[in-house]
């Protein structure tokens, strides 16, 4: 280490402070009190990797003062001098956390420069550490801020585009020009929806679990608003069996998140021609929750299934999806503590089941 070390040694023998101080004073700052009184007070005002204390002081013992000095600052590394007798002391110190470790009356000159040393790196492994915490919790916020922020100011512009797009086709007859608002209209609708997508990968991998009560019926009466006026649903047979008699607490974005994926995909990857249909089944009883959303949609061949739930990873050539959405309901599940389970075959369908347990009970 370069910098030196700073050290603060309690003991209430002038020898063993001159000795230690004289030993010591060419590899480290030595800072010396001749008891815990005066040693608290000048831990109060400096900086100290380590402090080192006698056990044996009149007034208060040396665990006695970590106690104390751990309330003023928590930080120092602390190393307890002590006899054999006072080992039950110090191994009710060691396990209560007050002391990193003792070292046996009268201390070798080489062991107790070693412990310093080790003391002191434990010191700035820790302090390094905090830091970099600290800085982790500030990004942490502001990448928040960032991603909602973004979203917000996206979303208003695309939103501009479709009504001015939607308001100009009512102006014109010639289908060529029409053609083309039809396009604009497909492309800011694309592009809402990957928008959609990232709050969810952010809210499903990004944010920890806030636990609310969960209205089941409440929150997918919103989102089944949300996808009629964003797609065109009428040529699906829909069929929902939501029974919820009991409270049920959980995360209600990662909630959202997996309804909204599981929708998604299920509306996305129907069939072009023939009977449509998608199923949604939510039940809650003894403090489970199981939801399953099934579709006679395109399905997925065998191969794919075991990676459908991987990062990015696409089942199909079709070109409707991010290859996030089965991605972001595994997050979403797996931070909830549940399990997700899918069942699909080649041009018959998909089934994707979903068991999550009541987080209040957890």
């Amino acid at each position: 280490m370069t910098k030196k070390i700073n050290v603060l040694y309690i003991d209430d023998e002038d020898n063993n402070l001159n000795s230690f101080k004289a030993a010591l004073r060419r590899d480290f700052k030595v800072h010396t009190a001749l008891d815990a009184e005066e040693g608290l007070k000048i831990a109060e005002t400096r900086e100290f990797e380590v402090v080192i204390a006698d056990q044996r002081m009149p007034g208060i013992t040396g665990v006695e003062f970590f106690e104390r000095l751990v309330k003023i600052n928590p930080d120092p590394i602390r190393i307890l001098l002590t006899g054999y007798s006072d080992i039950s002391s110090v191994i009710d110190a060691i396990n209560r956390g007050e002391v990193y470790r003792f070292i046996d009356k009268p201390w070798n000159l080489e062991q107790i420069k070693n412990a310093v040393i080790n003391a002191a790196e434990i010191y700035y492994a820790r302090k390094e550490l905090k830091e970099k915490n600290e800085r982790l919790e500030k990004l942490h916020s502001e990448m928040n801020q960032f991603v909602y922020s973004l979203s917000h100011e996206l979303r208003g512009p695309l939103m501009s585009i479709s009504g001015i797009s939607k308001l100009a086709k009512m102006e014109v007859n010639e289908p060529g020009i029409v053609e083309y608002f039809e396009m604009i209209d497909s492309a800011t609708l694309k592009l809402d929806d990957f928008i959609y997508k990232m709050l969810d990968f952010y809210r499903s991998t990004k944010i920890e679990n806030k636990i609310v009560s969960i209205d089941f019926k409440g929150i997918f009466d919103q989102l089944m608003k949300d996808y009629q006026l964003k797609w065109d649903l009428s040529e699906i047979e829909l069929s929902f069996d939501i029974s919820q008699e009991e409270p049920f607490y959980s995360d209600e974005s990662k909630i959202r998140v997996i309804l909204n994926n599981l929708f998604s995909n299920a509306y996305k990857f129907q069939k072009e021609n023939g009977n449509r249909w998608i199923h949604i089944c939510i039940k809650v009883s003894r403090n489970k929750a199981y939801l399953e959303l099934a579709d006679n949609g395109i399905g997925i061949e065998e191969k794919h299934q075991s990676d459908v739930f991987n990062l990015f990873h696409r089942a199909t050539q079709r070109n409707v999806g991010s290859g996030l959405g089965l991605y972001m309901v595994k997050e979403s599940v797996e931070q909830l503590k549940g399990n997700v389970v899918l069942k699909s075959d080649v041009g018959k369908g998909t089934s994707v089941q979903v068991h999550l347990p009541d987080l209040n009970n957890n």
